[in-house]
């Protein structure tokens, strides 16, 4: 079954989405590691991704990739679309179908 044609409120199965997190985050931050780019916003986001770390004190919770990726998905297509990184923005809809 290929991604296109998986219905994701039946099944994650076959999805690696905290993998496909894990390489967006990376893409992401060829863009927020820029001190060009910085910003009060990615460098508070940069410290909830330090959360994400095993073992991390999330303050008894343990974040994770995809979490910030859903719950911060409009502000990194944003800088995405800003840096014209059509690679990311790419990946950004598929997590976003897939796991989202």
């Amino acid at each position: 079954m290929t991604a296109k044609n998986m219905d994701r409120y039946v099944t994650f199965k076959g999805i690696d989405g905290d993998g496909n997190a894990r390489r967006l985050v990376a893409m992401l931050r060829r863009h927020i590691d820029d001190p060009a780019l910085a910003n009060p916003f990615w460098e508070r986001f940069k410290e909830k991704l330090a959360q994400c770390a095993p073992g991390a004190n999330s303050q008894g919770r343990q974040l994770d990739e995809l979490f910030l990726v859903h719950s911060y998905i409009n502000n990194i297509r944003e800088l995405f679309e800003d840096q014209d990184d059509r690679e990311a923005l790419a990946l950004l809809q598929q997590v976003e179908v897939e796991s989202c």
